[in-house]
Parts: C-alpha cells; sequence; structure tokens
C-alpha cells in the first residue's frame, strides 16, 4: 500500500475532517486541519418563499449544483411541512445535475436527472443542457455558496426566465487561520495542501495579495509544498490562482485524492 511516511498534509477542507485525517494518519502520515473556508446555511425569507413557490408551481427545470444545497433545500422543505408537495412537485420537473454527490442526493430524494455533467464542471452540465430548449422556460438555479453569472447568463441568452436559489453561503475563515496557512506554506514547513472546493484556494490567495504574500506562496507551491485537488473543478481554480502545479485524481472523492497523493510521493522516493 502507499504510505505517506514523514509526511505533514494541510486539510484546507471543513468537510469530513476527521475521516481525511484517519486516512492520512493510517498511512503514516500527519495531518493539519486549517479550513480556508467558512460556510453559512441561509434562513431568509427569500428561500422560504421561493421553496413554497416551487412546491405550488414547479419550473420547468431545476438546477441543482451541489449535494449539500440540495440537502438544503429538501431540509428547508421538511421545516416548513412541504416535504411531499416539494417532492411530488419537482417529478414534475426536468432536473440538471452537476456532480456525482448531487446525483447521490437526486436518487435519495427517489428523483430524476434529465441531465447530467459529463465531467463535475458547470461547463460539463451546460453541454448536456445544450441539447434542450429553454426558450420560455421557467428554471430555479440553485447556487454552490457563490454567484454563477456564466450558469446564469447562459440560461438568459437561450431566453430562459432563471430563479436564483441561494441555500448557502461560502466565506473567508477566521483571519488567524488563513495566516496560519500562509505561514505554513510560504515557510514550506509542510509537505501538501489538501483542497477539496474552489473558494479554498481562491480564499487563500486572496488573503496572500492583501498581505504581499502571493509570490512566496505560488514560489512554495512549484517546490516543496505540493498542491492536491479532490477534482479538476478545484484543480483548474487553482491554476487560475496561479498555482500550476496541481495533482488530483481521475474520480472526485476525497479518498481517492489522499492516495493519489500517496501514490505521488511513492513515485518520487522510488
Amino acid at each position: 500500500m502507499s504510505r505517506l511516511e514523514g509526511k505533514k498534509i494541510i486539510l484546507a477542507g471543513q468537510r469530513k475532517i476527521e475521516e481525511q485525517v484517519k486516512i492520512i494518519e493510517n498511512l503514516g502520515g500527519t495531518a493539519l486541519p486549517l479550513p480556508a473556508q467558512g460556510t453559512v446555511f441561509l434562513d431568509d425569507e427569500g428561500l422560504e418563499e421561493k421553496i413554497k413557490a416551487m412546491a405550488v408551481a414547479p419550473p420547468d427545470w431545476l438546477i441543482l449544483t451541489t449535494g449539500m444545497g440540495t440537502e438544503a433545500l429538501w431540509n428547508k422543505a421538511k421545516s416548513l411541512g412541504l416535504e411531499k408537495e416539494w417532492t411530488d412537485s419537482l417529478s414534475r420537473t426536468d432536473i440538471g445535475v452537476r456532480g456525482y454527490k448531487t446525483m447521490q442526493m437526486v436518487k435519495k430524494l427517489g428523483l430524476n436527472a434529465a441531465a447530467r455533467d459529463d465531467d463535475g464542471s458547470n461547463e460539463g452540465l451546460l453541454r448536456e443542457l445544450a441539447a434542450f430548449s429553454f426558450s420560455g422556460k421557467k428554471v430555479a438555479l440553485q447556487l454552490h455558496g457563490e454567484q454563477a453569472p456564466k450558469l446564469v447568463s447562459w440560461f438568459r441568452g437561450e431566453n430562459a426566465e432563471v430563479m436564483e436559489i441561494q441555500p448557502y453561503l461560502h466565506i473567508p475563515p477566521e483571519e488567524a487561520v488563513l495566516e496560519k496557512l500562509a505561514e505554513e506554506i510560504s515557510e514550506q514547513n509542510v509537505d501538501a495542501v489538501s483542497f477539496t472546493s474552489t473558494p479554498q484556494g481562491r480564499f487563500l490567495m486572496q488573503y496572500a495579495r492583501e498581505k504581499g504574500l502571493e509570490e512566496k506562496i505560488i514560489k512554495a507551491f512549484s517546490e516543496g509544498v505540493t498542491a492536491l485537488a479532490v477534482g479538476k473543478v478545484t484543480a483548474q481554480s487553482l491554476k487560475e490562482e496561479g498555482i500550476e502545479r496541481v495533482i488530483f485524481p481521475e474520480n472526485e472523492r476525497m479518498g481517492s485524492a489522499l492516495m493519489t497523493l500517496a501514490r505521488y510521493f511513492d513515485e518520487k522516493r522510488g
């Protein structure tokens, strides 16, 4: 089995920390959780109104972009006592899905997808949706923690009426966490940093630019620190931030990513 003996790995994600720590320790490494992202679930009147509206008059299409967001919508419907009405209405709606976790949640709810991405990205989903006509259609778009102007503009360009649904927001962590994260990377005190979503690298590099550390951190990632992404979408976002050397698994799974990292270090040792 591939091992991580003597390796120190920062975990920049916030979900399934204990599971990731256990995998790293079982492989002989040391994990340092420093979540570079916070998440706030919104419990506002606007979200409640949209759930109620969908239960009464379902849109022509519902676009689901994350498993966490799909679950949040379901939980909101449940809290309003509308779970049956909501799922019944969605059974009459065409559903577009991005990501395997989203698909798992859709199946859990007993629903089917009319279209699904081919690579886990928004672009992959749009490639599949291009086969359908959206002119005059009502589209409910679940956002994934931040604005998605390209998605919105694509649907509007197809003459669809778009309703944006934001069940949660990604927010930066406390500055002390970003300070520690930037220090560990820039001083090359760690061997790798595991990123599990696109906001993590963005928040890190935004902080680095504000503190004049951008060049030093990018240099560290090109030398002694390995950037590990959970999948190709997160990897691409890191490259857009200037981090060129990124490894990631073929299948977007946290466990697969850590095993990919172990094999990468094995190859370097060999």
